[in-house]
């Protein structure tokens, strides 16, 4: 029998991606029980897509050590968020003060997030990540969706640092000023966050395995070419449900001001919600077996900040707690999807 292509897809969020850390430690910790004590998730999964902070996670999975396997573990993608995800968030007294809210200015200056990237990634290639990889931008001055592809980027005219990739995917508009990125042969972009169109990529990340030859790329004759639905397994992780109520009183003659943040809130959550939906009903007219091979894993936020960048102590504790209570209540599903890694590795 033919293994199955297995496909993790990481949502946006900012700094809530704690809760997703914290959901993969746990299967990771499964691998480790099950099959490796050393186990690294990135070495288990077939294609790892991402936006935002899910597309920084899906890079520091794929980081290779010297025998080309992943190098860091989930627990230490969860250390860089939760110690140093102030420093990237940062804003100091002055900042406030001549750009209250973001309102002239973006919100927080781009120079912490570079520096924390230049430390963890230095100059790493993109085309030197251990697995295919998906990360989402998109383009401003050609006005079309940018996808940074590992297994596409052997030729220097899609080849990136991955700083670079990772500087653009979490490019959040008000947050951060668009990247502005060259390509190794040159070519130069001007990048914001792939969230604005792809805040879950999951069928992005399905699209994009449709095409890869993975028998091929992994060097696994095992492993089919051109998979469709029923050769995945796909795993797709959010960072906490975002329900903030509206009432028609409130915007019954509401302007374009009074609608700009609620629709960005509106927008960021429905592209999350339709893409699931999509997803679920590909797999329902699958048979029995393989309908069950979707996975999502999408906690609630319970007492922890709905806001990208809230990174006071107060919050990194909330968002902890949310992720440690998902896991929880999810452990049956967890250990299943770790299982299915291990089979189909």
């Amino acid at each position: 029998m033919s293994k199955k292509i297995t496909i993790l897809s990481l949502d946006g969020g900012g700094i809530r991606g704690i809760i997703s850390c914290v959901i993969l430690k746990f299967i990771e910790e499964q691998l480790q029980k099950l099959d490796n004590p050393n186990a690294r998730l990135g070495d288990y999964f077939d294609l790892i897509a991402g936006s935002s902070t899910g597309g920084l996670l899906a890079a520091i999975l794929l980081v290779p050590d010297n025998s080309k396997h992943a190098k860091y573990s989930v627990q230490e993608a969860l250390d860089l968020y939760a110690h140093k995800g102030d420093a990237i968030f940062e804003v100091s007294f002055w900042e406030k003060l001549i750009n209250p809210f973001g309102l002239f200015d973006e919100k927080i200056s781009d120079k912490n997030i570079e520096n924390q990237l230049q430390v963890v990634f230095g100059n790493l290639q993109l085309k030197e990540l251990i697995k295919p990889t998906l990360i989402t931008s998109y383009d401003i001055n050609q006005r079309k969706a940018k996808f940074f592809t590992s297994h596409e980027a052997h030729e220097p005219l899609e080849n990136f640092y991955v700083k670079d990739v990772c500087r653009a995917t979490s490019a959040a508009p008000t947050y951060f000023e668009p990247a502005q990125i060259k390509s190794l042969y040159g070519q130069e972009f001007a990048l914001i966050d792939g969230g604005v169109y792809a805040n879950n990529p999951a069928l992005c990340a399905y699209a994009e395995a449709r095409k890869i030859d993975f028998s091929k790329v992994l060097k696994d004759k095992q492993k089919p070419d051109k998979p469709s639905i029923k050769d995945m397994i796909i795993v797709s992780v959010g960072t906490g449900t975002v329900l903030k109520e509206y009432k028609f009183e409130e915007f019954e003659y509401g302007g374009k001001l009074k609608w700009i943040s609620p629709l960005i809130d509106i927008l960021l959550s429905s592209n999350v919600e339709t893409v699931d939906y999509h997803l679920r009903k590909m797999y329902e007219t699958l048979g029995q077996r393989n309908h069950k091979n979707y996975h999502r894993l999408m906690p609630s936020l319970q007492n922890a900040s709905p806001e990208m960048d809230d990174t006071s102590k107060e919050n990194i504790f909330e968002l902890l707690q949310a992720g440690f209570s998902f896991v929880n209540k999810n452990q049956l599903e967890l250990i299943d999807i770790a299982k299915k890694l291990i089979r189909n590795k």
